[in-house]
This record gives C-alpha cells, structure tokens and sequence, in this order.
C-alpha cells in the first residue's frame, strides 16, 4: 500500500494546526536551475552575466551563504525532494537505470498535498520517466515535464530533434507540443498553476525546474545570445582555451531564467500573493565546465566546493528579514523538513529525515545550532562504491577523496585531502599529513555514514523495477536512460529493462531508431517470452502487433544483429491492449 497511511497519519496529527493557522501557511515555490553554478549570478560575483531579478530576490530575503548540493542532478533532485541522502532512495547515477527513485519513497510534495496544498512540477524530473516513478505518481497534481535527464538526450522524443524552442514535452505524462523557449514555457505553466490554485483558494507547492542551461547549447536566446557573444568574457573563462561562444551561450540561458525569475515575482505581487509566498532560488549542482565560481575552485561533477556549492536564496517578506545571511553548512537534504517546518505540516510518523529544519537560521538565530558532518558522494557505476568520489565537510574541515566522477571504480593510490575550509576556501593547502587525527575522525564518520545509508533497506542499492499493465500506465516508453547494460554489453549499445509485469497481458510493441537499421535478424526477449522478426529492408520503426507477456518479474532486450553487429532498439513503447 506504499505509504498512504503514513500520510494520512501525518495529516491526522496537522489538522488542528491547520485550522488555527490555514490563513498563515505559506505558498511555496521551489526554483531549482540545471548546471547554473554558483558563480553564474551578478550577486556572487560574476563580473559579466546579468542576473538584476535573482539578485533582487536574494537581497530581499535570506541568503545561505555555504549550501551544498551533490555534485550531478538526479542525487542532488532525489535529496532534495525526500529530506534524505540518495543512496537511500536507490538512485545512485544519472543514468542507465540508476537514476530511478525507489516508489515507496516519501516526497516533499506527496507530505504537502494530503495537507491540502496543490502540487506541481514544471521542468525536469530526472527519477524515472515510467511508472511508479514519474513526478505524477511521487506527489505532484500537475506535471508539465520533460524525460529523463534534458532536452536532446536519449529519452527525448526522436521528433523533437533536441529543440529546446518549441520542445516536445508530457503535460500530466501526456505528449504535447508546447510554443516557446522551454524556460519561457515552463514558467508560463508554473504561473498559470497559481492563478489556478488561488482562484481554487490552496496554498501551493511550485516546484520549477528548467533545463537550462544544462546542455546541449545549440538553442538558445538568439538576441542574449548575441549581446553576450559580444562581451569580453576573458574575466570568466578559468581555463585557457575556454570556448568564449559555449559561455555566451550558457549566459544567454541564464539571463533568459532571470528574465523569468522577474516575471515570477511581479506575478506574485500582482497577484497579492508575495508577501506570503515562500521562494527559494538553488541549483542543482556546479557548472558544465570551468568558468567563474566564486571565491572556489571545481565543477560539476568534482567535490570540491566549485562542483557541489550552490546558491540558496529563501525570500519570504512575512516571515524572513531582508538581507539576513547565515554561514553554517546546510544541503539538498534540509529542503524538505524546512519548508515542512515553514507550512507547519508535520514531517510523517516513523520517516527517517537526515536533513534538519533551517528557519532558526533563517529567522537570523543560530542558538544550540551544533556541529554537523555532510557527506556527499557520487560517481558513475550499478553500485556505490566506499569512499570513491566523495567529501565530509563539517563548520570547518573538509575530507576530500576526489577520484572522478566518470568511472566506476576509483583509480588506485589517490590520496585524502584534507582542508580547513575556513582559512583556505580554494582548497590549494592540503593538510592530511599534519593534522592525522582530524584526517581520521572524518574517515569515521564517513564510514559510519556509508554503512548506515547503505542498510537502508534490503538489496539497499538494487534498482526498481518499471511496472507495465497497469490500470495506472497502460503504455509504458523504454529508452536507454532506464535500460541496464548487462555484463556482455557493447559500452551501452544495447541493453536490458528491469519490468515487473502486474498481470498477465497482451500488448502492442513498438521498436524505434534514430536512423534506419540495416536488414538483419531482431530479437525480443521479456522473461520465458522470444519473439525474432526479420527485417528484409532498412527501416527505422517496427511494430510488433500483439505479443503476450507473463505476469512477474521481466528483464526485456531487444537485438538487432547484422553479420557479427549487436544494436539494442533505442526506444520501446509497450502497450497494453
């Protein structure tokens, strides 16, 4: 049954709260940019990129000044909606399967619906494109998202030809065509999600989520593209032979969610709506490449401070004084108990949150505020791997073990780093050798945090299964963003989905390819179930008419073999007849 119950209870223990303070609860949105790193603002120091709305908002409000965030997008997006690290919630990459968040999962927009607040998601999701793991199924009422990691990326509709103008995107997981730059389209959605909500008297939970300026960078603005293609960007490029035209290309996104971020606030004061309405301005992670970061050094992907820092930004003028700044270390993982504690919804009985409650922060105290260790880890692969890609950071200290992101096991003989962060923000003065016990306090309390993560729950780090038949999700669409690439894989050529069919059924099942395949031999494999079919001429789409598939647990493949080549089919859609 999930865990329906234990929302019902917790909205059971908040009713009374509710009625003496209905009129009080905060509207909430939530504004989470993809790749924009913390120094692509003009209030943390960029001397080139204008961003006069976002700054606006962090002056009115408060600003965390150290908030860390994983360093690549579905952890970070998967921390921030439970409350909790994301090797608890089975997502552990940013792809092949590994990006899709465990069902059972409770989100911070499944707690604030049962307590009556409208929920929706405008932009990327990025923790499972299928049932039961689509933004519709995890809490959010209404849904105008993209799949899998972005734009022009596997799970993107062949069609839609990577545009980000006039994409293709799922309104409530329904394709549609939408008119637009895609920031400008999702925060159109967003903004008409709150007319809606307040002509229906809710507060609401908005949670907006653009692309950009994740890449690819071939659409963007065309006029912001020119005007910053016109700058001197000299000042921003932190590595010779820095490409000046992919970074006009990157601000020119990034003025363009400003732009949007200005629209948001004069709608909500229009609307008479912005003295109550909670917003936060964050990213998900550092930035697609070396370019100004602030008084740090790194990027996405990397643990140092460049790669895992982010903007956080709360403007709330009820509640919250202007220009109030806190500098203790906070995280992803404190979003949800925060804005459950500022919506004085109880966070549900028997949920385990690692995150705390920020607002004694922001409300400008910080008395019996201890100590705290965030641990922050990521890297490619099926399974986490201990201490690979990692860092502990406390008030003071950092523990670095920077072996890369991009390989699943870490390269032998790279040493910890250990920084006072404090005193040496660049972290260039490694202090591992002279200060031991410090180096080795923070190996244990990453191991204790690895060993408690890890025994979440049984199998802790197996991926979920996508559901298909069900009355929920009669057609399910398969990419290789969710497909596992198994042990005789060609480097992700071809690979197998992890189903689990509800009930025995017949569907229809449609094969499609970027480009025509060659004639040959196709196979199809779902469990006890083979189906080959010849291809007598190239083609780039076959349909299979009506195939039968047992109930239970099914791992699908599909081969395409010509001669001594093996090709998966790039996109599978089953459908149930």
């Amino acid at each position: 049954m999930r865990h329906t119950l234990t929302l019902l209870v917790a909205l059971a223990f908040g009713l009374a709260t509710f009625g003496r303070a209905a009129d009080q609860r905060p509207n909430i949105v939530l504004i989470m940019t993809d790749d924009q790193g913390y120094g692509d603002l003009g209030i943390t120091g960029n001397p080139v990129l204008e961003t006069p709305h976002i700054d606006a908002l962090a002056r009115g409000g408060a600003t965390l000044k150290n908030f860390y965030v994983s360093p690549v997008c579905s952890p970070t997006r998967a921390s921030l909606l439970t409350g909790r690290y994301s090797y608890r919630t089975r997502v552990v990459d940013t792809f092949k399967g590994r990006s899709m968040m465990e069902p059972d999962e409770v989100t911070l927009a499944e707690v604030l619906r049962a307590a009556g607040y409208a929920t929706g998601i405008f932009g990327k999701w990025h923790l499972g494109d299928n049932y039961p793991m689509r933004a519709t199924d995890q809490g959010f009422e209404e849904a105008l998202t993209l799949r899998g990691g972005g734009l022009g990326q596997p799970s993107d509709p062949i069609e839609n030809n990577r545009r980000y103008t006039d994409p293709i995107l799922f309104h409530n997981n329904r394709q549609t065509q939408a008119k637009g730059y895609c920031t400008d389209v999702f925060f159109d959605a967003a903004l008409g999600f709150i007319d809606a909500a307040q002509r229906n008297g809710r507060p609401f939970f908005t949670y907006i989520t653009p692309n950009a300026p994740h890449s690819p960078f071939h659409d963007v603005p065309p006029e912001l593209y020119e005007k910053y293609k016109a700058k001197d960007l000299s000042a921003v490029l932190m590595k010779p032979g820095n490409d000046a035209d992919t970074v006009a290309r990157i601000y020119a996104m990034e003025e363009n969610i400003d732009q949007n971020v200005g629209r948001l606030m004069a709608h909500l004061k229009e609307r008479r709506l912005l003295a109550h309405t909670l917003v936060i301005f964050m990213s998900d992670n550092g930035p697609d490449g070396f370019r100004f970061v602030g008084p740090m050094r790194g990027r996405k992907q990397e643990v140092l401070d460049g790669g895992i820092r982010s903007p956080f930004f709360l403007h709330w003028p009820a509640r919250v004084a202007a220009g109030a700044t806190n500098d203790r270390i906070a995280a992803h993982i404190d979003v949800m108990p925060t804005l459950l504690a500022a919506a004085a919804v109880p966070v549900p009985a028997g949920l385990k949150l690692d995150g705390r409650n920020l607002l004694p922060l922001l409300f400008g105290g910080e008395r019996d505020w201890p100590d705290r260790a965030l641990v922050l880890q990521s890297h490619r692969g099926d399974r986490p791997v201990p201490t690979h890609n990692m860092t502990v950071r406390t008030q003071r200290w950092k523990l670095v073990h920077p072996t890369g992101f991009g390989r699943e096991t870490p390269p032998p003989d790279v040493p910890f780093e250990l920084y006072d962060v404090l005193a040496d923000p660049l972290e260039r003065t490694n202090l591992a050798a002279r200060e031991p016990g410090i180096l080795q306090q923070l190996r244990d309390t990453y191991a204790a945090w690895f060993a408690d993560v890890s025994a979440t729950r049984p199998d802790n780090f197996a991926p979920p299964r996508i559901v298909i038949g069900s009355d929920r999700a009669t057609t399910t669409f398969l990419s290789p963003q969710e497909w596992r690439v198994p042990a005789t894989g060609d480097n992700g050529r071809e690979g197998e989905w992890l189903l689990r069919a509800e009930r025995a059924a017949a569907y229809s099942v449609e094969l499609r390819w970027p480009k025509p395949v060659s004639p040959g031999t196709l196979e199809l494999k779902a469990g006890p179930v083979w189906h080959p079919v010849e291809l007598t001429a190239a083609t780039d789409r076959v349909v299979i008419e009506r195939l039968t598939l047992p109930a239970g647990d099914l791992d699908l493949s599909v081969t395409h073999r010509q001669g001594d080549t093996r090709t998966g089919a790039y996109h599978v859609t089953l459908t149930r007849l």
